[in-house]
């Protein structure tokens, strides 16, 4: 009697205050967790998890050394990734981020890659920018692949020493001055030796993963690979 008197109310409350999907924003049903099913089952997955030399990794060709490269899934305007992403960084959707970083995980886990990954480093924001938007997008789906690949995330290993301008609207040459020589690391001893997993929330032009690399690769004996949640060309 207890328990159906429990439903009862969570279902009286979800009527007035309903969970809503993080792509539709339509109300989530029983079983459904962040995203209907309608939407997962439409998300357009890259599976470059599976592929060596795929785009992802191609945008850094020649530029910086990383050993692996993946993207969970294709960015298009006014698609569901881009409603994904903007619900993450916007609308205060951290276990949205949580979860889209569990799939993440679970698709790095899924292409059995020869790597095996030490610790995972999220793209940091600015003290301000952080404080003001209230959390780092990045960090959270670090978390979430962190819950799959039972390995630790550092948080604070790179540090952005200056608040840049959105890299939204800027050319490839722009974005590199506008982030070039931005970042530095800390605490360097506890990642000496190790292959580490730097996440982000989307990849375009490569200009800020690439900084960061550049920062870690400044340290003794490190691999670097690199995640995001999503691709944009």
């Amino acid at each position: 009697m207890f328990t159906v008197f429990r439903e009862y109310i969570s279902d009286t409350y979800k009527l007035f205050y309903p969970k809503i999907c993080g792509a539709c924003d339509n109300s989530l049903l029983k079983g459904e967790e962040h995203l209907c099913f309608i939407c997962s089952n439409n998300l357009p997955y890259t599976r470059f998890e599976k592929i060596r030399d795929n785009p992802a990794e191609k945008i850094f060709a020649g530029r910086i050394p990383i050993e692996f490269a993946t993207s969970l899934l294709f960015f298009s305007k006014a698609e569901l990734t881009q409603k994904i992403l903007h619900n993450i960084k916007y609308n205060y959707r951290k276990q949205l981020a949580v979860f889209t970083g569990k799939k993440l995980g679970e698709s790095i886990l899924s292409a059995h890659t020869q790597f095996q990954f030490d610790a995972i480093i999220p793209v940091p924001l600015h003290q301000k920018k952080e404080l003001l938007r209230g959390y780092n997008q990045s960090y959270l789906i670090a978390e979430g692949i962190a819950t799959v690949l039972n390995i630790p995330v550092y948080n604070k290993i790179i540090r952005r020493t200056k608040n840049t301008d959105t890299q939204t609207k800027k050319s490839r040459s722009e974005r590199w001055e506008n982030i070039n020589n931005v970042f530095e690391t800390t605490e360097t001893a506890i990642i000496q030796n190790k292959h580490l997993l730097l996440v982000d929330d989307v990849l375009t032009s490569g200009a800020t993963l690439e900084a960061c690399v550049a920062a870690l690769k400044l340290n003794e004996n490190i691999k670097v690979s690199i995640a995001t949640l999503a691709i944009a060309f």
